[in-house]
């Protein structure tokens, strides 16, 4: 099924289009302690490139695989309570918790320089790199002494 992110308690999210649906796909399946919950649920996500700033978005693909029992006998079990399981908290979670808070457009997104400001992705600049702040020369430091230990020498 679909389901309309506002019907989820979803409403004003960034990430989403103002008539977001989410898209469920799930099977259950009765144990004789509980019911397997297992599939799929993905969702549709716009933002901006935490990097250079660009529009970008994408499809969240979240698996699930849940337990729900009566009596919780695991320890990683949801309880069931009543005669109806109800599965909006479990997409409403999956869809909030696996959309990107900080997206990038692409993995290897090089930014915007932060001198001069030129998108990095588009053309190069030919400004200094940034020199290294001082108060991190303690751990590039002790990266050196670690380094050879782990052969990324």
């Amino acid at each position: 099924i679909t389901v309309p992110l506002t019907e989820l308690g979803i409403d004003g999210d960034p990430r989403f289009e103002p008539d977001a649906r989410a898209e469920v796909r799930l099977r259950l399946e009765s144990l004789s302690d509980g019911i397997v919950v297992e599939g799929e649920v993905a969702v549709e996500w716009h933002g901006t490139c935490r990097r250079c700033l660009a529009d970008t978005g994408g499809r969240t693909g979240s698996q699930v695989r849940e337990l729900y029992q009566r009596e919780l006998t695991d320890p990683d079990a949801f309880e069931l309570e009543g005669e109806m399981l109800d599965l909006a908290p479990l997409v409403r979670e999956l869809v909030l918790l696996d959309a990107p808070t900080a997206p990038l457009c692409r993995p290897d997104c090089a930014g915007l320089c932060p001198t001069c400001g030129t998108d990095r992705n588009l053309a190069p600049c030919d400004c200094a790199p940034p020199s290294a702040d001082p108060r991190w020369d303690g751990l590039s430091a002790l990266r050196e002494v670690l380094a050879p230990e782990r052969g990324d020498g």
